[in-house]
């Protein structure tokens, strides 16, 4: 799979990509704090730089652009300095500025951010919300409908600042239809979706897929009824909810159901993470793939983006490195029996201390986790013999393992505990001990009237075993347990929603 998403990125192409909708600037005030005000209850903030960024819609712009799409922006800024500095901007990328309205009747849109080092402290916005005239509205609809032919996709960014009205998006609707291009819609919170019926896809997230369909989302479950109410009630291909900590949920018509989960990660800065996420969707989709993988390499890279401070664009190559590099650390820590000699054996030759231990590790859970920690703090470098799918189905049963090898093995190597995971198809893991030769043999402690198999091995090798504590309570057969008496309650999860701004 990870090879795959880097094959679709390497091959995208330059796709021609309209990008229409609600047009800012973006503001970065940049400083410490080290005092409070003596005037009032509040932090002082001592300014060392200041930057201004493409916004809104034009973050899509922006983004697409660094991906390397060759793209078309369409929008209202309105006849001031910022409007000025922002046609500018476009222009300084080599891009077209011709589909930049300019509307003496609002001002630009610009967001201002105040950051301490790297926390947003407040947020100062200047902005007009009401509908645009509709001559102006016109304009823009003309606009779109003379240049949809000569591109691939649409892209509706829909922030509420009044462009994006019912009727340019009826009009932007029918225009590609006329001329089979997809259009795609990162939705405003609202609760009537009723103006994107007819579109092709859209990408709403957790709260404002909860405020248009009036569901509750607290489980994949609802995700899946929500996503399923906007498929039908708007007539769309396709429905991309992004669920924050929970990834993206993704229904395709008729019926066709995917959950992506994200990866944990150090959030610094929500920021932007929506329109990353439309802008590789759409780019993927641009270029010919399929909503899946369009939505795999979204959630990726939307992953990527909050990790940043404030709204910053990422390249191909970063998606492409982030990947090859997250696979490469679990890639790296899954070894065949047959290279354990020659890999343990550098190890040896810097005279590290080797342990081991196995077991099935179906559904990771605390006790494994506090388990792999206390054996790893026995040495220097920690090897998981891990049971075979068909070796589980041998000691535990036929309806074992709940999850397959391949998954509990990545899982396993994921940890930063684990230096390597080694899979093996007997029923004892006695030869792979006498591969391993550890100087320490680490089993739990309910082994203690046992014979630990391997152990007069190690021993007789001048290694030692020992029994490591257990978490009371925390075992594969008491979860599966509890979820099988709770029933399906259990699975629900009970989580909040983030909305765009």
């Amino acid at each position: 799979m990870p090879e795959q998403l880097v094959h679709i990125l390497e091959n995208l192409g330059k796709p021609r990509i309209m990008v229409v909708g609600d047009m800012m600037v973006d503001r970065y005030v940049w400083g410490n704090v080290d005092r409070i005000s003596p005037e009032a209850p509040i932090q002082v903030l001592s300014v060392t730089n200041e930057e201004s960024k493409l916004g809104g819609a034009a973050s899509v712009v922006n983004n697409l652009f660094v991906l390397g799409a060759e793209v078309l922006a369409c929008g209202v800024v309105g006849d001031d300095s910022p409007g000025a500095a922002f046609r500018q901007s476009l222009r300084k990328m080599g891009l077209d500025d011709s589909g930049i309205l300019v509307s003496p009747a609002r001002r630009t849109t610009v967001k201002t951010r105040m950051i301490a080092r790297k926390q947003q402290v407040l947020r100062v916005d200047r902005e007009d919300t009401e509908e645009l005239p509709a001559a102006t509205v016109a304009k823009v609809a003309r606009f779109v409908e003379r240049h949809v032919r000569r591109t691939d996709l649409i892209v509706l960014s829909d922030y509420a600042k009044g462009l994006v009205t019912p009727g340019l998006v009826a009009r932007i609707a029918r225009a590609a239809k006329r001329s089979g291009v997809p259009v795609i819609a990162d939705t405003a919170k609202q609760s009537d979706y009723a103006k994107y019926r007819g579109l092709t896809a859209i990408t709403p997230n957790r709260s404002e897929s909860e405020l248009a369909t009036g569901l509750r989302i607290l489980s994949l479950a609802d995700a899946r009824a929500a996503a399923a109410k906007l498929l039908a009630d708007l007539n769309l291909d396709a429905v991309v909810m992004t669920l924050d900590r929970d990834g993206i949920a993704l229904l395709e018509r008729p019926a066709k159901f995917t959950h992506l989960p994200t990866r944990p990660r150090a959030v610094y800065d929500v920021t932007g993470a929506g329109d990353m996420v439309i802008s590789v969707a759409a780019m993927v989709l641009a270029a010919g793939h399929g909503y899946v993988e369009a939505a795999r390499l979204a959630n990726i890279a939307a992953g990527l983006e909050v990790m940043r401070i404030g709204v910053q664009p990422l390249s191909r190559d970063e998606i492409i490195r982030a990947i090859r590099h997250e696979h490469a650390i679990v890639a790296d820590k899954m070894i065949a029996p047959g290279e354990l000699r020659c890999v343990l054996d550098e190890h040896r030759r810097r005279r590290e201390r080797i342990v081991f231990t196995n077991g099935c590790f179906d559904i990771l859970h605390l006790g494994h986790a506090k388990y792999l920690e206390f054996a790893r703090g026995l040495g220097d470098v920690l090897v998981v013999g891990v049971n075979s799918d068909r070796s589980v189905r041998k000691i535990k049963g036929p309806h074992r393992p709940i999850c397959s090898e391949s998954e509990r093995a990545q899982m396993l190597a994921a940890l930063g505990d684990v230096s390597y995971v080694v899979l093996f198809d007997e029923p004892t893991p006695e030869k792979l001990i006498r591969r391993v030769r550890p100087d320490v043999l680490v089993k739990g402690e309910d082994w203690k009237e046992k014979d630990v198999v391997g152990s007069e091995f190690v021993k007789s090798s001048g290694g030692e075993v020992v029994l490591a504590p257990l978490v009371k309570g925390k075992s594969t057969t008491d979860i599966i347990g509890r979820i099988l008496k709770k029933g399906p309650k259990a699975l629900d999860s009970r989580h909040g929603g983030t909305k765009k701004t």
